[in-house]
C-alpha cells in the first residue's frame, strides 16, 4: 500500500548519499550494492531512518554510481541515526569484513540534504508487492537564480503541479529543497514510472495538457523566470530498496 504524504506533518530531512564507482574486475558495484542492501539499510531502519531507497544508474551522467535515499525526522535524527548505526557492533563487524574483501569499496562518497516541501513533507513509497516488476525512477533537479525564484517554483508544485503529476501518471516519491549540497538554490524531486515508454507518454500528456500550459503561462511563473537549469537522470531500484 502506498504511504501518502500528510501535508500536516513536519517536513522530513531527505538524505541523498551518492557512492561514486568505477567498473572494475572485482565487481565494485555489485559488492557495494550487496553490502548496502543487506547491512546498511537494515541498520539505518533500526536506528530510526526510513523509508530507505537504493538505486543504480540506468541513464545518467557520471555513471556508474549507487544512490541511497533515506528519510529522517529532523537534522538531529539524521546525525543520531548514523551515530547509532556506526556504533552497532554487528554493523562494525560487517563493515570491517566488507572492507577487507574488496580492493576499494567506492571511489568517493557525497551527501546532500533536502528538506521536504511543506505540502509534500515525506517520502511516498509507491504501492506494490514482491511479485511486481521494479519501476524506473526519475530524479530531477531544478536550479533557480535566487531563493526568491526558487520559492515561486516550490509554490507552483505545492499549488497544483504535483496534482497534475498524479493526474498524468507521474507517480510522486519525494520533493525537497536542497539545504546542504551542490548547485544551490535548487529543488530536487523523484517520480516513478512503470517503464521508459510510460515515462515518455506520461510526460508528453502532462506537458501538452491545458492545465499545465495555463499554469506555465502565468506571469512570473515561466521557466525562464523561476528555473535556470534542469538536470535529470533515470534510476533503477537495487535489491534491498524499500522504494521499488
Amino acid at each position: 500500500m502506498m504511504q501518502t504524504a500528510n501535508p500536516s506533518a513536519s517536513p522530513a530531512i531527505l538524505e541523498l548519499r551518492w557512492f561514486r564507482l568505477r567498473n572494475t574486475t572485482d565487481n565494485q558495484r555489485g559488492k557495494l550494492a550487496d553490502f548496502l542492501g543487506k547491512t546498511m539499510i537494515p541498520a539505518l531502519r533500526k536506528a530510526g531512518a526510513g523509508p530507505v531507497g537504493l538505486f543504480s544508474a540506468t541513464i545518467a551522467p557520471e555513471a556508474p554510481f549507487l544512490l541511497m535515499v533515506a528519510e529522517h525526522a529532523s537534522l538531529a535524527a539524521f546525525e543520531t541515526c548514523w551515530q547509532r548505526a556506526d556504533e552497532s557492533g554487528d554493523v562494525a563487524r560487517a563493515t570491517e569484513a566488507f572492507f577487507a574483501q574488496v580492493q576499494l569499496p567506492y571511489q568517493r562518497m557525497q551527501v546532500e540534504l533536502l528538506r521536504g516541501f511543506a505540502k509534500f513533507p515525506k517520502i511516498e513509497v509507491p504501492p506494490g508487492d514482491a511479485g511486481r516488476s521494479p519501476r524506473i525512477f526519475e530524479l530531477r533537479t531544478y536550479e533557480s537564480n535566487t531563493p526568491l525564484s526558487l520559492r515561486k517554483k516550490i509554490g507552483m508544485f505545492e499549488d497544483g503541479e504535483i496534482d497534475l503529476f498524479r493526474k498524468f501518471g507521474l507517480l510522486p516519491v519525494f520533493f525537497g529543497q536542497m539545504i546542504a549540497g551542490a548547485k544551490m538554490p535548487n529543488l530536487t524531486y523523484m517520480v516513478a514510472f512503470d517503464s521508459l515508454a510510460a515515462r515518455e507518454a506520461n510526460w508528453r500528456a502532462f506537458a501538452t495538457s491545458p492545465e499545465w500550459k495555463k499554469m506555465a503561462a502565468t506571469p512570473g511563473l515561466s521557466d525562464g523566470e523561476v528555473v535556470s537549469n534542469i538536470s535529470s537522470m533515470i534510476l533503477s531500484p537495487v535489491a534491498g530498496s524499500m522504494i521499488r
